[in-house]
């Protein structure tokens, strides 16, 4: 069962204010910001009932766009209770009500993938976005976000994205997070899945499949690059190795977040984390010669992702790594720039 954890909602905005400001108002996060005095408890001056006031003004306005962007903060960071569920439904809700306004061909379907092992399957909902007339054989490009901002919550950098690119994005959360969060994260069965949506994506356009992950999804998108599972793989922010080394602790209510995604029912123990973790180092395949081209970008001051784990892929072959100074977890105050590199690499990869 998902826990809550002690976590100062003060120190999320201090963290996370460039982020919300990408897709609401900065005048609007300042006002929730101002009232909000308690994480947990859905009461006003509580985190997810002053989102989602501000999420049901949009609604009642007619602007689902904006309230699927409030409800995805109201359930951030984590689906650890009941209103943090229903804020994920409900941003759902208006997201759907927002698709027939989106400048892209959009796609809600879910997918029977592998998962566990031997004959078990999963259902896994994702998104299809493309730019308007797209060809039906173009590539295909996989993306998510990490362990606490999934595919809704990263509209506008998708909708840009796609009509950047003459490629088709298959958007997912991970497993243990949003509307995947019925499966716990764990390396192999992460893996798998994204494994089984490596498949569809080569049976839906014309074979070339790209993976682009952010944070968490980083680390995906390494494993999908590192072992050449996929045609290109955009890594940015993604913990890979040190990251999930015995002794480093956890900032901003990242224990709390990590261990939801992870499946524990209570804060684990340090022991309990680092053990859970050690099975993410990539090191095994950092070790071998199997990647595809890869592209590994982040900020230089990442307070979650030490700077080795972007390093860690200098002089690799078929590779390119991009440290930005004066920005941090990946790179979200700098992300135009970021995001320039990616989409460049991108075309010149999968599509030139």
């Amino acid at each position: 069962m998902p826990f809550i954890w002690p976590l100062d909602p003060q120190d999320l905005f201090a963290e996370r204010y460039p982020q919300m400001t990408l897709g609401l108002p900065a005048d609007e996060v300042a006002a929730v910001r101002a009232v909000v005095t308690e994480m947990w408890p859905d009461r006003p001056g509580g985190w997810v009932h002053e989102w989602s006031a501000l999420a049901e003004r949009h609604a009642a306005a007619g602007r689902p766009d904006l309230a699927a962007q409030a409800y995805g903060w109201a359930k951030f960071p984590s689906l650890a209770d009941g209103p943090k569920r229903i804020a994920l439904a409900r941003q759902a809700e208006q997201y759907r009500l927002a698709a027939p306004a989106f400048p892209v061909e959009f796609e809600r379907r879910t997918l029977t993938v592998p998962y566990g092992g031997g004959t078990g399957t999963t259902d896994v909902t994702v998104h299809l976005m493309a730019a308007p007339g797209l060809p039906a054989d173009a590539p295909v490009l996989l993306a998510s976000g990490g362990v606490d901002s999934w595919k809704m919550d990263l509209h506008g950098l998708w909708v840009r994205l796609a009509l950047a690119l003459p490629v088709r994005l298959l958007l997912f959360d991970l497993p243990g997070t949003g509307e995947t969060s019925h499966l716990p994260m764990t390396p192999d069965g992460g893996a798998g899945v994204i494994a089984g949506l490596v498949a569809h994506a080569r049976s839906i356009g014309g074979g070339m499949v790209g993976h682009f992950g952010i944070s968490m999804g980083g680390h995906y998108a390494a494993r999908t690059g590192l072992g050449g599972t996929v045609d290109a793989a955009v890594v940015l922010g993604g913990p890979v190795e040190r990251s999930f080394a015995r002794g480093r602790g956890f900032a901003f209510g990242m224990d709390g977040i990590v261990g939801n995604a992870l499946g524990f029912d209570a804060l684990p123990s340090t022991a309990e984390r680092e053990d859970a973790f050690a099975a993410f180092d990539l090191r095994p395949l950092l070790d071998q010669d199997a990647n595809g081209p890869m592209l590994v970008v982040n900020g230089a001051d990442d307070v979650h992702v030490p700077q080795h784990d972007t390093l860690v892929f200098t002089g690799r072959r078929a590779t390119d790594v991009h440290l930005l100074p004066g920005t941090g977890h990946c790179a979200i105050s700098k992300m135009g720039e970021a995001m320039e590199l990616i989409t460049a690499w991108l075309r010149k990869t999968m599509v030139e």
